[in-house]
Parts: C-alpha cells; structure tokens; sequence
C-alpha cells in the first residue's frame, strides 16, 4: 500500500478550551486522513451560517454530505427506546462556516428517576468518516471510474470522541448505545457534552425507555446470518505474514464485530481463489494439497483448523461452509512432489481428473472433521453455479461424503432440482421460492436465506445506498419467510479501503462493509439493527402464541407482511419507524 494512504493524521496537541472552558483540557485524537471531495458543492452559502460552531441530534436515517450544510431542524434532545441486552444508535452533526474548530465530546452516566444508574460506557463514539463512493447506474459489470459520478459518502465510524472540525464542513457523530441485559427497565438520562476550543460548552439531553423485555446474547439468535469473510486482506492491509500471531490478533477483534451481529457460518477456502479474482485480495488455500512422488496425497490442515477455531472460540458455530469443489472456472491447484511446483488444472465436474482429485480428498477430510467432532456442520459450499456441474459434483459428493451436504447461492431457480441436498440456500432477492418449500426445508432442518448482490439497486448496502436499506434486509427477511440473510462481502478491502470504496467491477462499498482496525460503518450498524428486529419479531411471535393473544399477533404478522416488497417504497423511512414502534408496543403489551 502507498504511504500517502498509509498515513495517520495525528493531532496530539494539548489544547486549552477557551475562556468559557479554562479549566478544560484534552486532547485530539489520532486519525486518518479523508480522500479529497471529487464533486464538493461549490454553491453552498456557508456565509449564512451563524458564528462558532453548530451542533444538532439528527435521524439515522441520513446520509451527510461533507460540503453541504445540513437541512434539517436543530434538535437539542434524543429519546430512543430499547430492550434490554438491545443495541440502539443515535446520530449528532455538527458544522461550522469557520477555521479549524477542535471539540471533545463525552456521554455522561445514565440515571433514572428512580435511582438507577448505567455507565456511561455502555455508549460509544465515533466521529463518521467520508470515503469515495459511486453510483449504482448499470450494477454489475467492469467500470472506469471516470465514467460513473464519484462523491464523497459518511460511512466508516473511527471510534474516537474529539476531532478538529474543519471550515465548511459538516461532520457527523455517530453513538452506539449497548443497554446491559440485566439493566432495571425505566427511562434513563444522559448528558451529551462538546467542548469547543474557545466556545461554550454545548449540551444534548439523551433519553432512553429500556423496556423490561431481554434480547438474548447474539449467539443466541436464530437469524441465520452469513457475510463471508476475508482474512487475506486483513494480512495484506496490515502487512503481517498470514496466519501468523499478528494476524490473528488483527482477526480476532474485527471478526468478533461480526460475531456479535449474530453470525452464523465460518468461511472457509479448500482450495485457492474459489472465486477467482472478483477481490482485490485472493483467497488462498487453507488446506495444503500435495500430490505424494508414489501418486498418493497428503493434506495439511492446520490452517484450517486454527482459522475455525479462533471462529468458534469468537461464537460463530453454526456452520463451516467450505468453498468450493465447483470454484469458477474449475480451476484447481496442488503441490506436485515430482515436479517440485505448483501445479494449477482444469477439473470439470463429471471427469475423470475431477474425480481423481476430489476422491481422496474428501475420504481424508471426511475423517479429519470427525475426530475435530465438526463433520456435521461442515457444508461443501458453491456459488451461482450451473445445474449440470452442480448434478455432477453432488453425484460424486453423495457417493463419498453424503453427511456434508451443500450450502448453495443460487441464482438459477434450480433449488428444486436437488432439494435434499442443499442444506443451506440462498437466492437471489427477488426470486420467489414456493411457501410449501420453506415449510417442508423447515421441518427437515435446513437453512433458507436470500441475498442481494452488484445487481440489486434496492435494498443495498453500498457506500451510497441509504442506511434504513441495510435495517429492511432484517424485515424482508421476515416478512418473505426466510431465516436469513448472506452477503459475499464482509471484509474483502479494495487496495484503500479507508480512501476509496470503489471497485473494478462493482458498485462502491459492494466488497465490503466494515474497516481496517475493526472499524464499523453506518452500513453494518443499521444491518444489525435490523437483525435485532427480526430477532425480536421471533421472540414476540413466539410469546404472543403462547399467551393466545390472536388479535395481537395478527397485527404483527399484518405489519411484518408490508415489508414483502422488491421495490422501494415512497414512505419507506416512515414505515420502518412506525413498525420498530409497534414491535415496542406489543413487548411492553406483554408485560401487563
């Protein structure tokens, strides 16, 4: 990576706040530097803009523009409502027509009327970065930058609670509240404080109804998430030998983000670039092929067996889908001993080399998962393959290792071909799968999920894509009857992921959504939020039964259905919060 993108823009100054804060004294937080605005709207009368610096609470729901000012009503208060063990977010801005203006931020405790105190850390802060981003135009397909409009987009959350405001310039502050399961149900209240250099200090009241309703631990969940993962580019960003102790200190937290959004499945390479080369970093093999000089075969599993576990120990244990015996372009690789190199063939399923290659393996991994006690939820995974190599390579796989099973993004309607097989599927959003099949999938215990993909301009969750998007893929998910949700893209970084979003052959934002050094993003926040709510439709679908309060759960099940939708509706913000409301209504029902 070039240094100019490895830089860190480092104020460490010690700053005295001006005289209405002469007591006062902090620091600025390291951070990094933003790329330069491509189309920055140069029309914006920042003139018009009062003195000192402007601070208001705001909705989620937006997406700011670093040179525009904010057209939204100043609010001085934030009241949200949550479950206990319940994650919630609020969104502050601030803008100042002048000079460089540092603040420091800071959540006092939460206390309520009757006594009852949260620690203020169960807040945290992080200021909203900027990164280059696109425009979805024709969706999937090779892209010149130059020919699509760029712009700056407010994604990335640096964890960090002071920053030097720029002139003209909006910023946003981003709060992820984490309520305690064993928290006392009650209204709580806070103290949002900025400090400003040479300002008066500016205070937001934040308010928050914890009803006495409990989410359960996120690996506890039913909703069967699955982004995959991509530890190479944690390596190569870093700079660290793969699987070595750095790297795994560098996985174990951003991976652990991803556990705590209620992640289901570990993902696993078997042989190199499953995918070929959609991502900048390229998967390598976690299992070392060697083809022995007496024509036997021989494989190394101790990457594979550190990478799952350090999953595991994280509290991702559902599943280990391993990618791929029908990889694109059936292409395979394996250390030749008589030839002392690597050797790269081409295996299409159905062939004899196909079957000399995958024969033995699977015998000797087969056994290896057994004694790991993992053979039960390892699946053999593909990705939009064909019906006639995917016939092929499950004859094959039912002749000699029948217990995996298959986890399958399907993207050709053919779910119906091999319906005993495919314990996991996906399909493409959009594309109706028959009632009867989920009921039937269900009841035999496997896994039905949708995704979205380059060529789903609604919902998303690209740089550009409006954040309630990525809180409706938990509703659709509900609401079509599905168990969840896979996205081939957590963590596969383009060469900057810090500076520029875009991609060669993909929207922006469409490779990843989370940061270096276990960054989040508004992306990934509102995603997990709505993973919450489909976890809390569950629940109340479940207590609501049980309780026989028919007419209450009708009403869930008539506001859940609303969310059936492929195309974005007008009011689609409104609905959301209107929904998110009853499902609070009917919780605090219960409790009467």
């Amino acid at each position: 990576m070039k240094l100019i993108f490895k830089c860190v823009f480092v104020l460490s100054i010690l700053l005295t706040v001006g005289c209405q804060n002469e007591n006062k004294e902090f620091t600025v937080a390291q951070t990094y530097e933003e790329p330069q605005d491509p189309s920055p709207n140069t029309e914006e009368n920042w003139s018009a803009v009062a003195n000192g610096l402007q601070a208001s609470v705001t909705s989620t729901d937006i997406r700011f523009v670093r040179s525009e000012i904010p057209r939204i009503e100043q609010q001085n208060s934030w009241s949200g409502t949550a479950w206990k063990g319940d994650r919630t977010s609020a969104q502050i801005v601030l803008w100042s027509k002048d000079s460089l203006t540092e603040v420091h931020t800071q959540l006092s405790e939460f206390k309520s009327d009757a006594g009852e105190t949260l620690p203020s850390d169960i807040a945290k802060i992080s200021f909203v970065k900027y990164i280059l981003t696109d425009e979805f135009a024709e969706g999937c397909g090779y892209r010149k930058p130059e020919d699509f409009a760029s712009s700056l987009a407010a994604d990335g959350l640096d964890p960090v609670n002071s920053y030097a405001i720029k002139a003209e310039e909006t910023r946003p502050i981003w709060i992820s509240i984490d309520v305690p399961s064993d928290a006392k149900a009650g209204t709580y209240n806070s103290t949002f404080s900025i400090d400003i250099k040479g300002q008066e200090t500016k205070t937001l009241t934040f308010s928050i109804r914890v009803i006495d309703k409990v989410l359960p631990p996120a690996t506890d969940w039913k909703f069967h998430l699955d982004l995959w993962q991509n530890p190479y580019a944690v390596a190569r960003y870093h700079d660290v030998e793969p699987w070595s102790e750095a790297h795994f200190d560098l996985l174990k937290p951003i991976m652990k983000r991803l556990a705590d959004a209620g992640q289901k499945v570990i993902t696993v390479s078997l042989n190199k670039r499953p995918w070929g080369g959609q991502t900048f970093d390229q998967f390598e093999a976690m299992i070392e092929w060697r083809k022995k000089a007496d024509g036997t075969w021989s494989y190394d599993y101790s990457i594979f067996d550190s990478w799952v576990q350090m999953m595991m120990d994280l509290g991702v244990k559902n599943q280990i889908s391993c990618y791929s015996m029908v990889p694109w372009g059936n292409e395979f690789y394996y250390f030749d001993e008589n030839e002392n190199k690597e050797i790269k063939i081409k295996a299409a399923p159905g062939t004899e080399a196909y079957s000399e290659l995958w024969i033995p393996f699977l015998d000797q991994f087969k056994a290896h998962l057994e004694k790991k006690g993992w053979n039960t939820i390892t699946r053999i995974a593909m990705d939009e393959r064909g019906p006639e190599e995917m016939k092929a390579m499950l004859q094959l796989l039912n002749e000699h290792a029948p217990e995996f099973g298959v986890s399958f993004a399907d993207n050709h309607k053919s779910y119906k071909l091999y319906p005993n097989e495919l314990k996991d599927m996906s399909v493409a959003f959009g594309d109706p799968v028959d009632k009867e099949d989920l009921i039937l999938r269900r009841a035999n215990g496997y896994i039905s999920t949708f995704y979205v993909s380059c060529a789903d301009g609604f919902p998303n969750t690209f740089t550009f894509s409006a954040p309630a998007e990525a809180t409706f893929i938990g509703w659709y998910t509900m609401a079509a009857d599905f168990d969840g949700f896979l996205r081939w893209s957590y963590n596969s970084w383009t060469e900057n992921p810090l500076q520029d979003s875009r991609f060669i052959t993909w929207p922006a934002g469409d490779t990843y959504s989370v940061y270096p050094d276990n960054r989040s993003s508004i992306r990934f926040e509102r995603l997990r939020e709505g993973i919450q709510d489909a976890e809390k439709i569950r629940i109340l679908r479940e207590e609501l039964t049980e309780k026989n309060m028919l007419d209450e759960l009708d009403h869930l099940d008539k506001v859940v259905a609303q969310f059936n939708l492929t195309v974005k509706p007008a009011n689609f913000e409104g609905m959301l919060k209107d929904a998110k409301n009853v499902l609070d209504i009917l919780a605090e029902k219960l409790n009467q």
